[in-house]
This record gives structure tokens, C-alpha cells and sequence, in this order.
């Protein structure tokens, strides 16, 4: 079946459902909630300007945190609303509901080019149980429907599901947005037939987080590249001594089966021949959840190959850092996803920045695709002020992750005939 996108819609006029991702993170200034990085917001321009020029009545959904069904204040997408119209360049309507008289009331007042934003979906249960009453209710203003929020592609959920079932079964069309495409073309079209040398370069805290990604990618990658808080699950599985360091115990015999994996099809699978740890002294106070917080006192370089029982590794060493960064730049092709520390504390980022550093040079001088798996990596890059020196950077975290693992996205994607993801029937393509 075809692939659908917004590019294919006769939307003239028409009512076009737009789920977005506008999960921004925000924090309270003044009294008020103010966003911190708009790049979903941004990413989203391409897709709204179409259609603008194309005459739609936009209507824009979205969630944002985890209201649990209740009106949280500091979840609302007012702020977003402002900030959309500020970088769009033209006034932004926003209801105070996602459902309702009110909202059926103002989207029925649409003007070709404008567009209305609706309050938090996640105000009601019924969005994340895809409740199909609730998508019914969603639907109501929609003659056609754009999924444009592949952070949220991973979730079955009335609006990244059941309306776009919904208005495919009365004869609308249902499309792919520009982000959309653009996500499914680097994550999925590329990482199809790499250009090689391949290096995968994967952090953060849980081997079971990434075990199916590492699986799949075993089959594609020339070299994978371990690090982050993963790393001392894999070392702890090898025999060595980790210290108080973040492990998974029960995902020792996953790690030892990935490492059997990576030997028996002869891919180079590397992990820190050195770290900075650091002694961690609970400081007698608690966190929001009630929880101990440590200070991490006397950062340090271990070059052993076990971790003194007293410290916590945070970063890979600089003698990892540097022999990753080689590899990297003379890659053709980079999938990064997940830092190689706690790159937060400037005391444990040189690892990550080393790794940002060589990923830019393998775009800018090597030529070769640098894609960003979303999460911390993009977090990482940003704050490294590299973010726009790559070939491209998801903005989804979760759906990223089970995208690579093959998994079907059910507002978005499928696994193709040849095993790696596609764009799915649902929601990309024409049910008319």
C-alpha cells in the first residue's frame, strides 16, 4: 500500500486533526510555566506551514506530562499556544478542553489557515485507554487526519489512534506529517542499507531498556560502542568489579548473550577500558519522592579494570573517550542513542561531549549520516551546542527505542516485509 502524507491531502477547507508531540519540558518562573527547549514545537512548523498554504482549518491535539486524568495547572498547553503563535508568526487559538460544545463551537469558526490548539488530552483517562467514545468525541471536529507526533507514535491512544481509525472509517483521509516522514526516512529508510563502516554508539542506564535494539542492531551495525550506566551491567557480567556502580543483576545472562551474539557474527562490540567514578556520601536530605540524595565526592580516573567497592563509575575515561571518538569518525554511518555519562554534572560529561564532538566531525568532514536516536542524546548535543551539526536528531525517546526494536507503532509505524519499520496502513495511508 502506498505511503500517505500530508504532501498527498487535498486539505482545502477542511477540518485536519493534528496530533502533534508538544510534551515540551517547562519549569515554573514567576508564578508562571515557561518552556525550556521548543524543539518539538519547531519540528512541527514544516508540516503546519503546508498546511496553512493549502487552506486547512487546522486543529492541533497533544499531551503534555502526566496529568492522570485530573486538570493539572502546570500541565496546561496554554504556554505552548503562545509559544506556537510566537514562532509561527500568526495568532493561535486555544480551548481550555480537548472535547465539548466549546471546542466543536470553535473549530467550527476556523478560517482556512487558522489554527486552534486543544487543551491536554491526558485531562481525561479515556485518552490513554483509547476509549472509543472519547476518540468519537475527538473526531468531531476532523475531516481528515495528520499524525505528526512520533514521540507519541508508540502509544495506542484515542488520539494517536482511535480518531485516526475513526475518520479513516467514514471515508477521510489519514496522513503521514513532514516530521513524521522524516523520522520514518533516518530511522527506518537509512538504517535499511547503511553506508558502512556502521557505528552504533548506545548509553544510558539499563541494558533491559536496549537489549532488543542491541539484538536488531547486532544484525546491521560493524561496531557498537557501550557506555553510560549499561556498561557496568556488561562488566559485571564479564567477572569485574563494579563497586556501588548502577547495575542490573537480573540482565546479566541478556548481556552475556548480547556479547556471544556480537562474536558469532563478527561484530566489534567495545566497552570503557576506563572510567571517572566518583565515592557517593548520602548528604542527610531527601528528594521530592523521598528519597536519600548523594553527593558525589572525589571524582576520579580509574584505569583498573575492576571499581573500588566504595565508588560509582559516572563517565567513561578519557582513554575510551578518545579511542571511541576514532571509531566514530571514520564511520559512514553514526545511531547514536543514550549518553556515556551523567553528562547533567560537568564533573562526569567530558565522555558524552568527546562522543557529541566526533560525531559533528564524522557529519562535517567524513560525510556521514549522524542520526540521533532521541531522549538524552539530543538533550546532550543541545546543551553541547551541537545539535544542529547532525544529520538528523528524533525527537522521540520511547517510540525511537521500539521503532529500532521493530516494534509496531500503532500511530505510526509497522515492521516491513524485509524486518526493519515502515510506515503502517493506520495512519499513513488513505482508508477512503
Amino acid at each position: 500500500m502506498a505511503k500517505l502524507t500530508v504532501r498527498d491531502l487535498n486539505v482545502r477547507g477542511k477540518r485536519v486533526f493534528v496530533r502533534v508531540d508538544y510534551n515540551v519540558p517547562m519549569e515554573e518562573q514567576g508564578g508562571q510555566m515557561v518552556i525550556n527547549d521548543a524543539t518539538r514545537i519547531k519540528e512541527t512548523l514544516p508540516t503546519l506551514d503546508l498546511l496553512i498554504a493549502g487552506g486547512a482549518r487546522i486543529i492541533l491535539a497533544a499531551h503534555l506530562g502526566r496529568p492522570k486524568g485530573k486538570r493539572e495547572p502546570s500541565m496546561s498547553l496554554r504556554p505552548v499556544a503562545a509559544k506556537l503563535a510566537d514562532l509561527i508568526n500568526r495568532p493561535v487559538a486555544f480551548v481550555d478542553d480537548c472535547i465539548g460544545e466549546k471546542v466543536e463551537k470553535t473549530a467550527g469558526a476556523l478560517k482556512e489557515g487558522d489554527i486552534l490548539l486543544l487543551e491536554n488530552t491526558r485531562y481525561y483517562d479515556q485518552e490513554e485507554a483509547n476509549d472509543p467514545a472519547f476518540a468519537e468525541q475527538l473526531a468531531k471536529v476532523a475531516d481528515a487526519y495528520v499524525n505528526d507526533a512520533f514521540g507519541a507514535a508508540h502509544r495506542a491512544h484515542a488520539s494517536t489512534e482511535g480518531v485516526a481509525r475513526i475518520v479513516a472509517k467514514r471515508g477521510g483521509q489519514c496522513a503521514a506529517g513532514l516530521l513524521m516522514e522524516r523520522e520514518l526516512k533516518f530511522l527506518g529508510d537509512e538504517l535499511e542499507t547503511p553506508a558502512r563502516p556502521f557505528v552504533v554508539i548506545l548509553g544510558g542506564a539499563k541494558v533491559s531498556d536496549k537489549i532488543l535494539v542491541i539484538d536488531r542492531l547486532l544484525e546491521k551495525a560493524d561496531t557498537i560502542l557501550i557506555g553510560g550506566a549499561m556498561a557496568y551491567t556488561f562488566k559485571l557480567a564479564m567477572g569485574y568489579g563494579v563497586g556501588k556502580s548502577l547495575v542490573e543483576p537480573d540482565a546479566t545472562r541478556t548481556a552475556v548473550r548480547a556479547l556471544a551474539k556480537a562474536a558469532d557474527r563478527g561484530v566489534k562490540f567495545l566497552l570503557p577500558t576506563d572510567n571517572v567514578v566518583a565515592t557517593p556520601v548520602d548528604s542527610g536530605k531527601l528528594n521530592k519522592k523521598g528519597k536519600p540524595v548523594f553527593d558525589f565526592v572525589n571524582p576520579k580516573v580509574n584505569s583498573d579494570a575492576d571499581i573500588a567497592d566504595a565508588d560509582e563509575g559516572f563517565d567513561i575515561g578519557p582513554a575510551t573517550a578518545a579511542r571511541y571518538a576514532d571509531i566514530v569518525r571514520s564511520a559512514k554511518t553514526v545511531l547514536w542513542n543514550g549518553p556515556m555519562g551523567m553528562f547533567e554534572d560537568k564533573r562526569f560529561a567530558e565522555g558524552t561531549n568527546a562522543v557529541a564532538r566526533a560525531v559533528v566531525e564524522a557529519t562535517q568532514k567524513n560525510g556521514a549520516k549522524t542520526i540521533i536516536g532521541g531522549g538524552d542524546s539530543v538533550k546532550a548535543l543541545n546543551k553541547a551546542g551541537l545539535g544542529d551539526k547532525v544529520t538528523f536528531m528524533s525527537t522521540g525517546g520511547g517510540a525511537s527505542l521500539e521503532f529500532l526494536e521493530g516494534k509496531e507503532l500503532p500511530g505510526g509505524t509497522r515492521p516491513s516485509p524485509r524486518g526493519w519499520p515502515s510506515l503502517t496502513a493506520s495512519s499513513a495511508s488513505s482508508r477512503a
